[in-house]
């Protein structure tokens, strides 16, 4: 037997360290050759590590959160045959590591919706001893769907590989816990007293750094429009009811590209990219669109890239795509930079008005709230229109109030009158 030692990557980029995210396996696993180890966050993206062996996982090379060099020791797996490195020269096994990094969706667990009591008792079945403070392996997505049904993690046995709690594990769980429905309401009304510390790494540390950096540098400034959208919405819906069978179907966003990208001709300042530190505004005459995506880990902005040369349906397949990609974490370095202007939106959450922050070193964002049914007064009659606030941010040491304004009062126009989307 022999000791393969994987170490940290060059990921290219000039990038010298990196942040260890996550571990997907732990000392003494069996692993795979192309099984996932472990997740490394750069400053643009997660990064997958793969095991280029079969073997035993002997040492793992650090903690989630920890910056490593390029270079270090990442993971020593034993191996049949001599390995990679002589017995002497083998590093040194380090404290076993968390299986996973705690997400958003692990602080959510925590909050006091009920008492642990009440809903374990609800549903009780095997039960697996855990120390408190050990974190059992599931997917966000498992996670919270343990916490709708009101399941402690630590209580469930999984059967997954590494002991990974899956859905079905869940059901099981359940079902096997039925004859105690009996619980005390009042349960549900006990004191906790109980409290979780949630290390901020990985997407969420990048998230946070790069928040308070765009808001320390930047001198953000928020403007608010009504817009009415009952034509383009009607638009839509004899687009996607004529050709959504062939074509896909279209949400509002691709309209609100195509209408960015339309007011961009006369607001080119708007798509641009500032360098503080050499003091340089860069314009590009490509339209790249980032488009805030909410995943597991936390906010990414895929972008679409050229999307003054997309039609609306090209431009809906392609957010399609990258916030798929960006959900399930697949999203390359290269889909997640290079954006010129952003586009976020809440959705259905979306409100009546949302301050975005600037994406740097972009100048504009262009946020999104939510489409309500409203009476509106037209040529003296009462209406019920469909009503949208943009709410838009700008940097002010580059985009003038004046200039902002009219900017979001060209997309406004644009939207109210959408046949005006597509004439040159």
């Amino acid at each position: 037997m022999g000791t393969h030692v994987i170490k940290m990557p060059d990921i290219g980029e000039g990038i010298a360290e990196v942040e260890l995210s996550v571990w997907h396996v732990k000392v003494g696993d069996m692993v795979v050759e192309d099984q996932v180890l472990a997740d490394v966050m750069t400053d643009k993206a997660m990064v997958d590590i793969p095991s280029p062996v079969h073997g035993k996982v002997i040492a793992l090379g650090g903690q989630p959160g920890e910056v490593m060099a390029v270079g270090s020791v990442l993971i020593s797996i034993e191996v049949e045959g001599a390995g990679n490195v002589k017995a002497s020269a083998q590093p040194a096994p380090v404290k076993e590591a968390p299986v996973a990094a705690p997400t958003v969706e692990t602080a959510v667990e925590s909050k006091p919706v009920a008492a642990a009591a009440p809903k374990a008792a609800v549903c009780q079945g095997p039960m697996v001893a855990r120390e408190a403070d050990e974190r059992p392996l599931a997917s966000p997505a498992v996670r919270k769907h343990a916490l709708d049904l009101g399941i402690q993690l630590r209580l469930v046995r999984g059967t997954g590989p590494a002991g990974r709690i899956l859905h079905d594990d869940l059901e099981a769980y359940l079902a096997q816990g039925q004859s105690n429905a009996s619980a005390p309401v009042a349960a549900a009304y006990a004191q906790r007293h109980d409290e979780e510390q949630i290390p901020v790494i990985g997407m969420r540390r990048k998230i946070a750094q790069r928040m308070q950096d765009a808001t320390q540098r930047a001198a953000h400034f928020s403007y608010v429009e009504e817009i009415d959208v009952t034509a383009v919405e009607e638009l839509r819906a004899h687009l996607n009811e004529k050709h959504g069978a062939t074509r896909g179907k279209l949400t509002l966003l691709p309209f609100l590209v195509r209408a960015m990208v339309v007011a961009l001709r006369d607001f080119p300042q708007m798509n641009a990219r500032y360098d503080d530190e050499a003091q340089v505004i860069t314009r590009p005459g490509a339209v790249h669109v980032g488009v805030a995506t909410q995943s597991a880990v936390g906010l990414m902005v895929p972008v679409v890239r050229h999307a003054e040369a997309r039609s609306l349906w090209d431009n809906a397949a392609e957010i399609a795509r990258l916030a798929t990609a960006a959900r399930n974490g697949k999203a390359s370095r290269d889909e997640l930079s290079g954006s010129t202007i952003t586009l976020t939106s809440l959705g259905a959450l979306g409100g009546i008005v949302s301050t975005p922050v600037l994406n740097l070193p972009e100048v504009a964002i262009v946020g999104v709230n939510k489409i309500v049914e409203r009476p509106m007064v037209i040529k003296g009659q009462i209406v019920i229109r469909k009503m949208m606030n943009l709410s838009s941010s700008f940097d002010h040491r580059v985009v003038d109030g004046m200039d902002a304004a009219l900017f979001i009062q060209a997309i406004r126009g644009l939207l109210e009158q959408p046949a005006t989307l597509f004439v040159d």
